[in-house]
C-alpha cells in the first residue's frame, strides 16, 4: 500500500464517498506531485505529508458528497461546467476533477505558475476534463453551471468578481471556516444563500462549511 493510502482510505470511508482504486490512485499521485512541485514554486504553505492530506487532499474531499447531490437536482448529472477560483494548486478543482469525470473543471489563478501546475497535472494524471487558465476571474466571460472557491475571498467579492461567467441556471459554492455571519450580511439583495452546510473533514478539528449562493433573477 502507498504512502498515505490508508489514511486516505479510511477518510473516504468517514466521508461515505465511494470512488474506485484508479481514482484514489490518482488522488495519491496528485499530493506527490503537489509536493514535488512545492519545493521549487513554493505552491502551497503546507509541506507536511500527514498535514497535506487532512488540510488538502480531505478538506478538498468533503465538498464531493455535496457538489454530487447538487448536480444530480439540478439534472446536470451527465454533464456540466464547473470554475474554480483562486484555485492554486488546484484545491478543489482537481480533487472535483477527478472525482467528477462527467464534470468539466476549469481552475483560474491570477499566478502563472499555479496555472502552469494545473496544466502539468491534468497531462500527468490524464485528466482531460480539467483545465488550467491564467486569467483573472472578472475577465471570464464563459458560462458555469457552478463556480466554486475555497478560502478564496469574502463572500461580496467572490461573486462579484465571477458574476459574468455564472450560467442562468449556475450556482455558487463557497467552502468556508466558520459561518461567515458578517460577509453574507454584507452580501447585495441581488445574491441569495438559499444553503448552508456543515463539512466534517476526517482528521481535522477545525469548523467547515459550504455555501450555496445564486443571482436572485
Amino acid at each position: 500500500m502507498r504512502s498515505g493510502e490508508k489514511d486516505l482510505r479510511a477518510g473516504l470511508k468517514t466521508l461515505e464517498l465511494d470512488l474506485q482504486d484508479s481514482q484514489i490512485q490518482q488522488l495519491l499521485d496528485y499530493l506527490e506531485l503537489i509536493a514535488k512541485w512545492t519545493k521549487v514554486y513554493n505552491l502551497t504553505a503546507v509541506r507536511d505529508p500527514a498535514e497535506m492530506m487532512t488540510h488538502h487532499l480531505l478538506d478538498s474531499l468533503a465538498a464531493i458528497a455535496p457538489l454530487r447531490r447538487h448536480l444530480q437536482q439540478a439534472g446536470l448529472v451527465q454533464g456540466s461546467s464547473l470554475l474554480d477560483v483562486g484555485s492554486g494548486a488546484g484545491l478543489p478543482g482537481v480533487v472535483i476533477a477527478i472525482c467528477c469525470p462527467m464534470v468539466a473543471v476549469t481552475c483560474v489563478d491570477t499566478v502563472a505558475k499555479k496555472a502552469a501546475f494545473i496544466k502539468q497535472a491534468a497531462l500527468a494524471l490524464k485528466l482531460p476534463n480539467l483545465t488550467g487558465l491564467h486569467a483573472r476571474v472578472e475577465s471570464i466571460g464563459q458560462p458555469f453551471d457552478v463556480i466554486c472557491s475555497r478560502a478564496f475571498a469574502s463572500l461580496l467579492d467572490f461573486t462579484q468578481w465571477s458574476a459574468a461567467a455564472l450560467a442562468p441556471h449556475g450556482v455558487w459554492m463557497a467552502m468556508k471556516g466558520k459561518h461567515p455571519a458578517e460577509e453574507l450580511a454584507a452580501l447585495p439583495a441581488s445574491v441569495e444563500v438559499f444553503h448552508v452546510e456543515q463539512l466534517q473533514v476526517p482528521g481535522l478539528d477545525a469548523e467547515r462549511c459550504m455555501l450555496w449562493l445564486r443571482a436572485k433573477t
